[in-house]
């Protein structure tokens, strides 16, 4: 006999007692479903699925009580988790807590847009209440999801669970037996994005419009997508396209304004946000929008204004308190953060404007010199959107090191004097809040440079390399890249040159790409532009790290999002960054944010010499350097220097041995 049927999977046997529990659950034993589910916690006592079914049954069994704590159990467990939300919604209004079922039924959409439960009871509580525009949006909400087939319905949570590997699989098989459905198309694009495969994406949404000219949600997350890639031009072009299919349409107005924003239209878009304001004042978003445009073109106290107009139309509105604390200079008044605090307390208040709350406290606490207090919301903010994403640093840590293992000397040795001979590019990358801004502004002030945006070109050509492949394949990408031909690397070069010169307004012989995350790709990039120039803006560990810990950004940057993972991050950076050194030696300029502080004049000359250009007094006034900026470090560029802002981590200190625990005493000593 095969020994191997002797042995038991525990993980198997688990696996079969849920679903079992399930299937107790479904036929109206819900008594024998907890049982099941209370055999396997004994197991594992954080099985997701056995504690879900286990509180459901709970609540079947007219338990409420009890399933609100397997919820909250649940909710610790996996704090992105939309079911437990809804879950934890249904026991709440078992036990005539309706304000904070509300709040927990929209956690669970906030978590998962597809839960069709939790909408319909928002339909419930918002009628009830009179809040006639929050009944009007879950009720559009049901209605689509309504509209799907229930095998799209589920691909729908799936992608929200962030379970995409078994959502693409689902949604393939549905367009293999029902044809070309539009909206699994774009649930399929949707996927894509998300695994970057913008190319996919793109292809798949033309091909919607295609089948379907007139589809405006096609139409809409075509523009959207355009807009990620930064494709500005093809977006402003889509997007006028669009309000033509649908004159007077808001949503259809904003998103044209934002294109024209995005392409530096900047007078046509605060047009466009001031007529829509007059239309529907009542839109917190709007005045938002109108904050953000008048930040970007360096209009501070008008930015401010609208900020608070946001507020001022929903006093729960998240997102325009933590725009005014990411100005970084403003200070807010008392009343302010006793509101702020009252909502972030409130179980009706929603998971995104939550987080916002809590990193606008943190900042705002910060400015006082109330550390402790600020730290408390800084760490709640971060476990509540670390919660939403699902970050694992261990599969970025395989990531870079593939670059280690296949971007070998040897490597560049057998393409050397390949790729496209362009000198025009200079990258400036390495990790959010390390500076990358500052030295942008200040050789953007140089009359032969002109600075861009964080241009996704390289990121994007890095996963086409890679190609498609299932969850769990091993990589293509970066081993693939010793098949490549000097003709193709070539090519590549010439396109990256081509598709950024919407960018390069000024004419100017050589413009910045600063994408931070480029570092992971310094290898792809020296093969396809040999000649351009690398700076590696660089800030010491636990300056960078509890920088970018206390940063919400707009999106990605995930890795920020607890003191482990960005202490993963740095580690991962630093090591392959010697590793650059080594294989490619000369290639990079490191310059540290803390000698650009102390001495600035001599580390403008050091990257001049690094790039070949002569000295300009107007890089070291790059403060009055007048150019749109877009990051979070857009106000902190328009002032000259000060030294106050070098060490603040240490304001933290007695908060941060998670942090020193991953980076060990050498890094965290720097």
């Amino acid at each position: 006999m095969d020994r191997a049927t002797d042995q038991t999977d525990p993980a198997a046997d688990l696996a079969v007692k849920v679903e079992a529990a399930k299937a107790a659950l479904q036929r109206g034993a819900p008594a024998e479903a907890e049982q099941l589910c209370k055999d396997v916690l004994t197991v594992q006592g954080e099985h997701r699925e056995a504690l879900y079914i286990m509180a459901a049954a709970q609540r079947y069994d007219h338990r409420p009580a009890d399933a609100l704590a397997a919820t909250e159990a649940l909710i610790k467990v996996d704090p992105g988790y939309g079911r437990a939300y809804q879950e934890r919604g249904h026991c709440l209004r078992a036990l005539g807590r309706i304000d904070e079922a509300l709040g927990a039924y929209q956690d669970a959409v906030a978590h998962n847009v597809g839960l069709l439960a939790s909408w319909k009871m928002l339909v419930q509580f918002h009628t009830a209440a009179g809040r006639a525009e929050a009944a009007q949006f879950a009720r559009a909400q049901c209605a689509y999801l309504e509209s799907l087939p229930p095998e799209l319905q589920a691909v729908v949570s799936l992608v929200q669970e962030h379970r995409l590997g078994m959502a693409e699989r689902q949604v393939r098989a549905f367009l293999q037996r029902n044809g070309r459905n539009t909206e699994a198309m774009r649930l399929l694009a949707e996927i894509g994005v998300k695994f970057n495969s913008y190319d996919d994406a793109e292809f798949l949404l033309e091909s919607c419009l295609v089948l379907e000219p007139a589809n405006t949600n096609a139409h809409f997350d075509y523009v959207n997508l355009l807009h990620k890639r930064q494709k500005f031009g093809e977006a402003l072009d889509q997007a006028a396209a669009l309000r033509r299919k649908a004159p007077h349409n808001p949503q259809f107005e904003l998103l044209y304004a934002n294109q024209a924003l995005a392409v530096g239209q900047f007078d046509e878009a605060l047009d466009l946000y001031a007529n829509a304001i007059t239309r529907n004042p009542e839109n917190p978003t709007l005045h938002l929008s109108v904050g953000h445009a008048l930040k970007t073109i360096g209009k501070q106290a008008e930015a401010i204004a609208a900020y608070r107009d946001a507020y001022g139309v929903r006093p729960d509105f998240g997102d325009a308190y933590w725009s005014l604390a990411n100005l970084k200079t403003y200070r807010f008044e008392d009343a302010e953060i006793d509101q702020m605090r009252a909502f972030e307390d409130q179980p009706a208040t929603q998971l995104s404007d939550r987080y916002h709350l809590c990193f606008a406290l943190g900042k705002a606490l910060e400015d006082r010199g109330a550390f402790s207090e600020s730290f408390g919301y800084y760490e709640r903010g971060n476990r509540l959107k670390r919660g939403e994403v699902g970050y694992d640093w261990r599969r970025i840590t395989a990531e870079i090191a593939l670059q280690r293992e296949h971007c070998t000397a040897e490597l560049f040795e057998k393409f050397a004097g390949a790729g496209c001979q362009a000198p025009d590019p200079i990258f400036i990358l390495g990790l959010p809040r390390a500076g990358s801004t500052l030295l942008e502004q200040i050789l953007s002030s140089h009359s032969q440079i002109e600075g861009t945006l964080e241009l996704p070109n390289v990121l994007a050509l890095a996963h086409r390399i890679d190609g498609q492949r299932r969850i769990g394949e091993a990589a293509n990408y970066p081993g693939n890249l010793t098949d490549l031909g000097p003709d193709k690397l070539r090519t590549f070069g010439e396109a990256f040159i081509s598709d950024t010169q919407i960018h390069r307004k000024r004419g100017t012989p050589f413009f910045i790409d600063k994408m931070p995350n480029n570092f992971r790709h310094i290898g792809l990039i020296h093969l396809i532009l040999p000649n351009a120039k690398i700076i590696d803006a660089r800030r010491g560990a636990m300056g960078c790290c509890f920088s970018g810990f206390k940063q919400l950004f707009a999106e990605g940057q995930e890795f920020t999002y607890g003191l482990t993972e960005v202490g993963h991050y740095y580690r991962d950076y630093v090591g392959l960054m010697d590793h650059w050194g080594a294989v490619l030696p000369g290639k990079v300029l490191r310059v540290n944010y803390e000698d650009v502080v102390a001495d600035l004049e001599s580390q403008v000359r050091r990257m001049l010499d690094f790039l070949g250009l002569p000295f300009e007094a107007a890089c070291l006034n790059f403060h009055e350097t007048e150019r749109a900026v877009r990051t979070a470090s857009s106000e902190q560029v328009r002032q000259p220097l000060f030294k106050s802002g070098v060490d603040q981590w240490e304001n933290y200190s007695d908060h941060l041995d998670p942090l020193r625990a991953v980076l060990g005493p050498e890094l965290a000593s720097t």
